[in-house]
Parts: structure tokens; C-alpha cells; sequence
């Protein structure tokens, strides 16, 4: 199973939430994790056109977030 990962980190002075691929040039932003999450899968959609193999698990890894 081939899988990839999203490095999330908060934006503390304007709020929301910020996502990069790592080994991808995919980027997105949400202003909740919740609208991140969709944002990520519609990303990797976009990203993977029908001829590519698309990831079979997308991680989100949070930095840094204060709870």
C-alpha cells in the first residue's frame, strides 16, 4: 500500500490551517482541520490524474498545533 504524507501546521496569526506533501509539490489550506482534510483529499485528486497511481492512505502529521 503506497501512502503519503501531509506535513499540517497552524497559522497562529491569521488562523487556519496549512498542508504540504512531502516528496509532492501538492499544497492546501483550510480554515478548520475539518475543511484541511477535504481540501487534502481534493488536492490528491487533482494531483493524480487517471493515468497515475493514486496513494492508498493519506497522513496528515500535525506540527506544532496548541490545543
Amino acid at each position: 500500500m503506497s501512502e503519503i504524507i501531509f506535513e499540517v501546521s497552524e497559522d497562529e496569526v491569521d488562523g487556519g490551517y496549512s498542508a504540504s506533501a512531502l516528496g509532492y509539490g501538492i499544497h492546501t489550506e483550510g480554515e478548520t482541520l475539518e475543511e484541511l482534510r477535504q481540501n487534502v483529499k481534493e488536492a490528491v485528486e487533482c494531483y493524480f490524474d487517471e493515468t497515475m497511481k493514486r496513494p492508498g492512505l493519506i497522513r496528515l502529521h500535525l506540527r506544532c498545533i496548541h490545543i
